[in-house]
């Protein structure tokens, strides 16, 4: 018996939408978003969505969990756009996390709606600094990192009247991301991208030293 919890880490659920993606793959090789129309580019950019709203009643019907006619593959954002249309204001959060500029920040602010509530840390730098968005001063760590929690724990206690919330980081190690996954309610959503395309845009981006910080987390990244 599934739980909605339990359903969307199943087999059965993975192996549905490995072959739903396999058949609804265009001859150009390119997967077409259901509700828009436009190329889903990137893998973690499409969402499974069920036509008939899948509840704790009704997961283990197969008719409605796993029938390919109430299964849609669409974008994140377009998904987004579905539930609010419909005027659901179900709590999610989800952690996206990648290597350093993978590009996780801009996948967020094109997904992102009006009343979702983002937490990047390197914001919280830019916000309570004068050093700039991507220059990290010691001395101000500490309050960064007080900031950072506080945000945490507000997303945690789902404080506030907000839709959906992403926690934006590195997150290379598993044990740390899906222990933040777990304690957050939240899913998880890797922005996958080439260490050599993450130095170019370091490098085009002016941040100076972040070489350091990509080669590491690529070091330390754990699947």
């Amino acid at each position: 018996m599934f739980t909605l919890s339990n359903f969307y880490k199943s087999s059965e659920w993975t192996e549905t939408i490995k072959l739903l993606k396999y058949e609804r793959t265009a001859r150009d090789g390119i997967l077409y978003c259901e509700h828009c129309g436009k190329p889903i580019i990137k893998a973690y950019d499409c969402i499974a969505h069920h036509v008939t709203e899948l509840t704790e009643e009704n997961v283990n019907d197969y008719e409605i969990s796993l029938n390919p006619k109430n299964i849609k593959l669409i974008h994140h954002k377009c998904h987004n756009e579905i539930h609010e249309r419909f005027g659901y204001n179900k709590r999610k959060v989800y952690i996206v996390y990648g290597p350093p500029c993978s590009g996780k920040t801009t996948w967020v602010q094109g997904t992102a709606g009006k009343n979702d509530l983002i937490l990047d840390i390197d914001s919280i730098w830019d916000c309570i600094s004068n050093t700039g968005r991507y220059v990290k001063s010691d001395a101000l760590k500490r309050n960064v990192f007080m900031v950072r929690d506080c945000i945490l724990d507000m997303i945690r206690t789902r404080t506030g009247n907000w839709t959906r919330a992403y926690i934006i980081g590195g997150y290379p190690q598993a044990a740390e991301r899906e222990r933040l996954r777990d304690v957050m309610g939240a899913e998880l959503v890797y922005i996958e991208e080439e260490k050599e395309q993450c130095l170019i845009r370091a490098a085009e981006s002016g941040r100076a030293g972040w070489e350091k910080y990509i080669e590491e987390w690529f070091e330390r990244y754990i699947a």
